[in-house]
């Protein structure tokens, strides 16, 4: 299973049919305020476009996400600021889905249309969070993750975020793997560490977790709190939802740990 699946399950509260089977929908109660609603891209097998079957995002997961964002701002239209509800995304995107049939039905559309759902749902006042638990790649994660008020993820070896995956960087920097990582000691950006990554400013939390592959009920109560943090401090920033761009936390990064 992937880790998607298992966080999403972890957090879940109450789960809803989703247009796709590639995107999971859910509400997950935070405490203190209204419940969550978790969105999570996660591997179907038996996808209609093959290069999108191991959690990708491609034409389905795009528009999926869109549908399942903008129905949640729909919902919320007429309620006080502080009682839209949050929108959390669970991220563990290998990267958006290559593929000629992608290419031909124009999946940068479909991207897009996640981005502005996010997008518009920061603006308009729902504090959006991006918990990453496996791997942030490329159109993958700028579809879903990036447009967040704030960006936690698992400080965990397995973590994975960048632009391009690895064995593609060696081969457009003509260097091997191994000669990547030794360049990405000193030059930052090249990094595939999550740790290293959070130093840029980009991450708003790192969390220690016992289990990163099997959530214990420790581990999911332990990214509960963070999450309910992110949105206290999203709500407080930006109360109305009134600026277009993501701000980072004045503090830096800040780490939680816990023990299962």
């Amino acid at each position: 299973m992937s880790r998607s699946q298992t966080w999403f399950d972890a957090l879940a509260t109450q789960t809803f049919p989703s247009w796709y089977r590639s995107v999971a929908l859910a509400d997950c109660d935070l405490g203190g305020g209204p419940a969550a609603r978790l969105l999570s891209v996660v591997p179907d097998p038996d996808n209609a476009f093959p290069r999108a079957r191991r959690g990708e995002v491609g034409l389905l997961e795009g528009i999926g996400l869109a549908r399942g964002v903008r129905e949640v701002i729909e919902l919320d239209s007429d309620v006080a600021d502080d009682q839209r509800r949050p929108i959390v995304a669970i991220v563990d995107v290998p990267s958006q889905a290559y593929g000629r049939l992608e290419e031909q039905f124009g999946e940068y559309l479909y991207i897009a249309a996640a981005v502005d759902a996010y997008a518009t749902a920061r603006v308009a006042g729902h504090p959006v969070i991006a918990l990453v638990v496996g791997s942030a790649i490329s159109g993958g994660f700028l579809a879903h993750g990036l447009q967040a008020s704030q960006v936690l993820a698992l400080d965990d070896d397995q973590i994975e975020i960048q632009a391009i995956h690895k064995p593609a960087a060696a081969r457009i920097t003509l260097r091997t793997i191994a000669e990547l990582d030794e360049l990405a000691k000193t030059v930052t950006p090249l990094s595939f560490d999550v740790r290293v990554w959070a130093t840029l400013g980009y991450c708003d939390g790192l969390l220690k977790v016992s289990r990163a592959d099997r959530p214990t009920s420790a581990d999911a109560d332990l990214a509960r709190g963070a999450l309910r943090d992110a949105v206290t401090w999203a709500r407080a920033t930006l109360p109305t939802g009134s600026s277009p761009l993501r701000r980072s936390a004045p503090a830096g990064p800040h780490s939680r740990s816990g023990s299962g």
